[in-house]
């Protein structure tokens, strides 16, 4: 009996990915951000063709499995990359992303399951200037971007996937063989990807970035979160251990957490860790106006902060209810 299963991660720019004279041409309309990619991944070409993701890392395989035991398996799929369009006025260019080659390290056989390991990815489409420590100072070179699949497949049927190795940016979703969100990088760190993912800090030289891998928050907290980010929100940035609210301070504004991650600490105890997409701080909107957790960073932290006003009520107390522990 042959088994076959997948493994897809979308590579693509959430809205303001990238600060400082980087972010000049995305101000200026030449280049653009990306929507988010859907909920339910459908077709990974079909965003690649709408310009709608920068990249696609598909990890496809296959086992036999014979009276219990698995005699064969193999590789399918593979990377594909986007173009980057930019607009000057009515003028539209497209600049293809180099490919590299797919890396597929011999799996990983036992009697009873089979471990695949894919890495795809490429030069991005544009060359910028970038400083170097050698004369004459100055590179004009296109970054890497690339993410490192993983794909365990047993002999009952059943499978576990992840992201164990992804580039620092863009931002890299991961959907299962049916075509669900099921993980996501936790961090975005353009300033060190923009100055180091080149030759020997790649995959196809010596260094794989280890993925930070974050849970999917609600598709509720999703929907929110682009009317949040729309609504022109104040921004503030936190570094690894800062506090965002301490349990008990009075308040009443609402958080998106953008990049990175936070643990919730109640009563002195980390009950839970969440990563961006996240919505916090509704339980003060929503009772006596205090903080009923301390939210703290565990890495650097780009949030953003609305009143609580700005964002429907009923959709606040939905996402309570779904955070009470189940009795």
């Amino acid at each position: 009996m042959r088994i076959q299963s997948s493994v897809t991660s979308i590579a693509w720019i959430p809205q303001g990915a990238i600060a400082g004279l980087t972010e000049l041409p995305f101000h200026l309309s030449v280049a653009h951000y990306d929507m988010p990619p859907p909920d339910k991944l459908v077709d990974h070409n079909a965003l690649l063709d709408a310009d709608a993701a920068r990249f696609a890392n598909r990890l496809e395989a296959w086992i036999e499995v014979d009276d219990g035991k698995i005699t064969g398996c193999g590789h399918l799929g593979g990377g594909r990359l986007g173009r980057t369009q930019l607009k000057l006025g009515s003028l539209g260019m497209a600049f293809p992303a180099v490919a590299f080659p797919d890396l597929r390290p011999e799996p990983a056989v036992t009697p009873t399951e089979v471990t695949f390991v894919q890495t795809a990815g490429g030069r991005t489409g544009v060359a910028a200037p970038r400083r170097v420590s050698r004369p004459p100072f100055v590179q004009i070179a296109a970054p890497s971007a690339w993410s490192t699949l993983t794909l365990t497949m047993r002999a009952d049927g059943s499978s576990e996937r992840g992201l164990i190795g992804a580039s620092p940016f863009p931002r890299h979703w991961v959907y299962d063989e049916a075509g669900e969100l099921i993980a996501k990088s936790g961090l975005i760190d353009f300033d060190h990807w923009y100055r180091k993912a080149f030759g020997a800090h790649t995959p196809w030289g010596d260094v794989d970035s280890p993925a930070l891998v974050t849970a999917v928050e609600s598709a509720l907290e999703r929907e929110l979160s682009l009317g949040i980010i729309n609504s022109k929100p104040q921004w503030r940035r936190l570094k690894e251990g800062d506090s965002l609210v301490e349990q008990g301070d009075p308040g009443a504004d609402l958080f998106l957490l953008f990049d990175g991650v936070l643990e919730v600490e109640i009563d002195g105890e980390v009950v839970t860790q969440v990563g961006p997409g996240a919505i916090l701080g509704e339980m003060a909107s929503l009772e006596d106006g205090k903080r009923t957790a301390t939210l703290r960073a565990v890495t650097a932290c780009r949030v953003a902060t609305v009143p609580a006003d700005k964002v429907d009520k009923g959709a606040l107390i939905e996402i309570a209810e779904k955070r009470k522990p189940s009795s």
